[in-house]
């Protein structure tokens, strides 16, 4: 029987019941169908999961992120999601990879924003057509299947280390002996009673730290441990303001970051990049097309509350980080400007910043919100000043990355 889909990222497939499945057949036919690893757990409470979740979440390391960390009781019982699941079919899609060329400075705004290698293409889509093919033989033998990915309802990481498939890196990702880190997981609840596949692989860093020591903001605090208010693929993600300690680490990433990933020794080789990806986005594309067009060719990625302005304050950092005089100043001051008159206060905080960053200050002074008085007054930040935040984009010190008179020539 086919898949019924369900809500995003799930399916349900159900059968009648009828002839045993093994757990190596299932393998087997994983491999077959293309997936990079294929591993059976137990479908029960998730441990240490549940305590890790809960002990960083009470100490803040979470920050913002919802995810797992918004319910630990939940996604880490399967059964929470099928009281009659019995086992857990976990598996493993490896996408594409090129070398560190792609952290390089880009050379205009056409490749400004980099994208992590995850959401080059839509993968997700893909895989969920493997494991619908994968969970087939077990929906004919009448055994009832549900498949989660990329969703808040399951530790996937944890089910796949508790199957063997592979360890827990430094930076918190799993690896997968001949694999590294570069894939995605999904997986399949069952009322099967398969038998697990393997136990816990042991640690295969070693003495290597290359991904704690090259964090660009040291958001790797211990082994294994990321905190997400430092981490720059969640706050390129997260809503608000992305705080300003952090602007400049965040250089040319528009979305994701792949650093911890890409100093990893097990990561060094990998597919090649197909001629779909989509490594690179268009800076001035970004900060001028409109919300629909924007969410029709980078929906696939997470967006705040949908909210496409989250993308908008983070091209402007960028921005900020990569734009030369060579780019033009015209094209460079309208993008500034445009929003420097957002209605949006995070979008045009983040553009006073890009345009203090790259000399182009012209256009700030001529704010009306009263911080800009204050300022002139002579008042600390945020005092008697109906907008602080603004206040402080416009006193805060600003590392400047080009020279007001470069722009003139261009």
């Amino acid at each position: 029987m086919d898949p019924m889909a369900t809500e995003s990222g799930q399916r349900a497939v159900h059968g009648e019941v009828g002839e045993e499945i093994s757990s190596d057949e299932l393998c087997q036919r994983g491999r077959e169908l293309g997936l990079a690893a294929v591993g059976v757990a137990p479908a029960e409470v998730a441990e240490p999961a549940r305590s890790v979740l809960t002990l960083r979440k009470q100490a803040g390391l979470a920050g913002d992120m919802q995810f797992t960390y918004r319910n630990p009781e939940r996604s880490t019982d399967p059964q929470h999601r099928m009281p009659s699941a019995r086992s857990i079919i976990v598996a493993a899609l490896s996408y594409e990879t090129v070398g560190r060329e792609q952290s390089e400075q880009p050379a205009g705004p056409e490749t400004a924003g980099r994208i992590a290698r995850y959401t080059w293409r839509d993968h997700y889509a893909r895989l969920a057509d493997l494991l619908a093919d994968l969970a087939r033989p077990l929906t004919e033998a009448g055994y009832r299947c549900q498949i989660l990915m990329d969703t808040n309802h399951l530790v996937d990481r944890h089910v796949a280390w508790r199957a063997g498939i592979g360890w827990y890196g430094k930076n918190a990702n799993l690896l997968i002996p001949g694999f590294g880190s570069w894939f995605v997981l999904g997986s399949i609840l069952t009322e099967a009673p398969l038998e697990p596949t393997g136990r816990p692989l042991d640690d295969g860093c070693g003495s290597c730290q290359r991904c704690i020591d090259d964090c660009p903001t040291a958001a790797i605090v211990a082994p294994g441990v990321v905190d997400a208010r430092r981490c720059i693929a969640w706050l390129v993600q997260a809503g608000g303001g992305i705080p300003s300690e952090f602007r400049v680490a965040v250089g040319d990433r528009i979305y994701g970051c792949d650093d911890c990933q890409e100093v990893c020794p097990p990561n060094r080789t990998g597919p090649p990049m197909p001629a779909a990806a989509e490594p690179r986005v268009d800076l001035g594309w970004v900060l001028s097309a409109a919300d629909d067009a924007i969410l029709e060719r980078l929906g696939r990625w997470y967006i705040a509350d949908r909210n496409v302005d989250v993308i908008r304050r983070t091209a402007l950092v960028v921005l900020g980080n990569t734009a030369e005089p060579s780019w033009g100043r015209t094209f460079v001051a309208e993008l500034v400007n445009r929003h420097l008159a957002a209605d949006d206060e995070v979008v045009r905080n983040h553009a006073v910043w890009a345009a203090r960053r790259l000399g182009l200050d012209s256009g700030v002074v001529e704010l009306p919100q009263c911080c800009t008085r204050a300022a002139a007054a002579g008042h600390g930040a945020g005092d008697s000043c109906a907008d602080p935040e603004l206040h402080r984009e416009l006193t805060e010190p600003v590392e400047r990355r080009v020279d007001p008179q470069a722009w003139v020539a261009s």
